[in-house]
């Protein structure tokens, strides 16, 4: 694999069937990519997995096996989820083929990134494509719009191969400062500390905060923020809860 391949990670979220897998670890080292996270899978290791790689055996063996999605994303700064069905989570839609000059972007500026997939059924939840930046489509017909999913991977590592093989990559813009941006950990993290920071100010006065939840989620992984970003926003929900402490406990006076 390039530097740049190496970067790039095919997640698979809560697959049902293990020959599933196989296909996709195939598809994925025929264009020279083999970093393959597993969230949930059905079955895995599983005799089909190892028949369908049909000698990708070693994407099979390096696969990272995780219970949810935030560790299969571990480490990544930008996430791309597919889906065939437009979501009740508004995020921006791409092609494969933008999605794919969007990922080799990032990679270029030594970024990780990820490729999310989801159940061969019901595809991504909404709460996980909450957790991606944008949404990929392949443009399919309208009525027949679900792939296989080995074929939405092998759409995808093809797209990545053909910009790789052109020299398409955008060139990597310099950074204004050397913090590195935050990954999915992080972010979740941050998301906790602003969940809480909302419940202890009173923000959502008894009202269901889901929606206000995801469209926060959507709008700070829009800005991308960076690690010093980060700490200052948690800097000011620290500040936040501490100063409703404060009113708290001058009230019970």
């Amino acid at each position: 694999m390039t530097d740049l391949a190496s970067l790039v990670r095919f997640v698979l979220v809560r697959t049902s069937h293990p020959g599933n897998i196989g296909s996709s670890a195939r598809a994925m080292r025929t264009m020279g990519f083999g970093r393959m996270a597993l969230v949930a899978p059905h079955r895995f290791p599983h005799a089909d997995a190892l028949a369908l790689a049909a000698g990708a055996d070693d994407v099979l063996a390096q696969a990272g096996v995780h219970d949810g999605l935030v560790d299969g994303l571990a480490g990544c700064s930008l996430a791309l989820g597919l889906s065939a069905r437009r979501r009740g989570v508004d995020l921006e839609e791409l092609s494969p083929r933008e999605a794919a000059a969007r990922v080799l972007a990032a990679a270029g500026r030594g970024e990780q990134v990820a490729l999310v997939f989801g159940n061969e059924r019901t595809g991504l939840e909404n709460e996980e494509l909450a957790r991606c930046h944008a949404m990929v489509r392949i443009p399919s017909v309208d009525d027949f719009s679900s792939l296989n999913l080995s074929q939405a991977v092998q759409v995808m590592a093809y797209e990545l191969r053909v910009a790789l093989l052109g020299g398409t990559v955008p060139a990597a813009p310099v950074r204004d400062d050397a913090e590195p941006p935050a990954d999915a950990a992080r972010m979740e993290r941050f998301y906790e500390h602003l969940s809480e920071t909302l419940d202890d100010i009173d923000f959502h006065k008894g009202r269901a905060p889901t929606t206000i939840m995801l469209r926060l989620r959507k709008l700070f992984q829009r800005a991308q923020m960076d690690e010093r970003e980060l700490r200052i926003l948690h800097g000011i929900f620290a500040d936040a809860q501490r100063m409703a402490r404060i009113a708290q406990d001058k009230d019970k006076q």
